[in-house]
């Protein structure tokens, strides 16, 4: 039985021999010495730079679209950066008219603060106005005394503390802009 075994390793060992035998031929069989052989396809150089220049073409128009995306977020921030009008932020202001709260209660936070901020909106509407800052005086300097009050501290305890500053400043504003509607309309 050892001799069968023998003999079936010998066949199998010679044959495996004989296939990396004929690859091995097949891969000396190309010349390399003066650039590829015959099996490698000639390729014409005018179809290497058709594609040279369309892959130029394909660099150019993603830099394109790169370029007008860069248009359109610089366009977008420049939006976002130019003041509103007056009329705009004084409409948020009256949204907050017939509002009111009770220190302590759970919308009292929001409340002050939408008070907060729609001042900040007019204060800064008002100073980019075409007629002036010097137009919008009185609302201006009821703002800036109110910003002197809360000395840059809108935390929810501070707005609540100078809760009765903070609605007073939006009520006088409110009455300087009614007897003024050329400014809002």
């Amino acid at each position: 039985m050892s001799v069968r075994t023998n003999a079936r390793g010998a066949a199998t060992a010679v044959a495996a021999a004989a296939v990396l035998g004929a690859f091995l031929v097949g891969c000396t069989s190309v010349s390399a010495s003066q650039g590829p052989g015959d099996d490698v396809p000639y390729v014409a150089p005018s179809v290497n730079a058709s594609a040279m220049a369309k892959a130029a073409d394909d660099d150019a128009a993603a830099k394109s679209a790169s370029d007008e995306a860069s248009a359109e977020a610089e366009a977008a921030e420049a939006a976002r950066n130019t003041p509103e009008a007056v009329r705009d932020a004084f409409a948020g202001l009256q949204a907050t008219l017939n509002d009111n709260c009770t220190p302590g209660s759970a919308d009292c936070a929001y409340f002050l603060g939408r008070v907060n901020d729609e001042l900040a909106r007019l204060d800064k509407a008002m100073k980019a106005d075409a007629q002036g800052p010097g137009h919008f005086k009185e609302p201006l300097a009821r703002i800036s005394a109110l910003r002197t009050t809360l000395n840059g501290d809108t935390s929810t305890a501070d707005l609540e503390k100078h809760r009765s500053e903070l609605i007073g400043t939006r009520d006088r504003i409110n009455t300087w802009m009614q007897g003024h509607p050329e400014d809002y309309r």
